[in-house]
């Protein structure tokens, strides 16, 4: 499996709203190191993709592998199959997340849109975007 560290670290470094220098001063390293790592001509070792983690509140594992940019990119659906990984959202003390725009866009979602959430202690949770019967008499 291919790293995806190189863009995620770009994409993650600019949400953030941290410069390369920035960065690179808080993992104690120079900016043309970070910029290795974007470029992925090198890679961190894992105590910098430990901080690099705890900074932008992700696993190591989901710096690595998932991809956390928001374009629309075959990467999204690595097999092409309609299945998509969107990235990691966090939970607010109050429950709730926000979607990925990608994800709100595939699926048509908008502000005021119901969601069904599913659970199964075995398999996961899953949200199901549901149609309220009354829209078709309102138009």
């Amino acid at each position: 499996m291919k790293s995806m560290i190189g863009m995620n670290l770009k994409y993650l470094r600019k949400k953030y709203g941290y410069s390369q220098e920035d960065l690179a001063e808080r993992l104690e390293v120079s900016r043309q190191s970070v910029a290795k790592w974007e470029n992925e001509e090198s890679l961190p070792d894992v105590e910098k993709c430990v901080t690099m983690a705890q900074i932008f509140e992700t696993t190591v594992e989901m710096l690595l592998v998932c991809p956390f940019y928001e374009e629309e990119s075959d990467a999204l659906t690595p097999d092409g199959d309609g299945k998509y990984i969107f990235g990691i959202v966090k939970v607010s003390e109050r429950g709730q997340i926000t979607l990925p725009k990608h994800a709100r866009k595939v699926f048509g979602i908008e502000a005021g849109d119901r969601l069904l959430v599913l659970g199964d202690e075995k398999k996961g949770m899953a949200l199901a975007k549901i149609k309220n019967p009354f829209d078709k008499l309102m138009k």
